[in-house]
């Protein structure tokens, strides 16, 4: 029994080596889940109590079902809520602009790179971007004049 006994021991203490270097990676590596790199627009609002106390934009930096990494203009507060509303490459039935939005906390920030938990998400439909001003041409203008003045201006006929 004894025997039993130092064979368990001796079997634990031998694999008790890389067990330890797992636990050694691990606290080195803060990600519990493994992210993609992708890079896409964001942008971001800080929450309290369901009210927007901070916005701004940036860009993915990698991604996870677990976390995302992004850039952003400055350094976001440790631990604050954060709702990121971030591109998706893809078109929902191949017309419709789609946003993935997220919602965690921000767990790092290191000279403007943040990284955020992925507590909540949801895809949304994308509003359509109507456009504020309208380019003019100058030839087409100066044509289109033209053609009013023209339909303006009375016939002579000599009689």
């Amino acid at each position: 029994m004894d025997a039993g006994l130092l064979s368990n021991e001796h079997m634990l203490a031998k694999d008790a080596g890389p067990t330890r270097k797992l636990k050694a990676h691990d606290e080195q590596e803060r990600r519990k889940k493994l992210r993609f790199p992708v890079q896409r627009d964001l942008r971001y609002k800080l929450l309290k109590d369901g009210a927007t106390l901070e916005s701004g934009v940036g860009q993915t930096l990698d991604m996870g079902s677990g976390g995302i990494g992004f850039s952003t203009e400055r350094d976001l507060p440790h631990r604050a809520c954060i709702e990121l509303s971030i591109s998706w490459p893809v078109l929902l039935d191949e017309t419709c602009a789609m946003r993935l939005v997220v919602f965690g906390r921000v767990v790092r920030n290191e000279a403007g790179k943040c990284a955020c938990t992925v507590d909540k998400w949801e895809f949304r439909t994308q509003a359509r971007v109507i456009p504020t001003s309208v380019r003019i041409d100058s030839k087409l203008q100066r044509w289109a004049d033209a053609v009013r003045k023209d339909a303006v201006t009375p016939i002579n006929r000599a009689c």
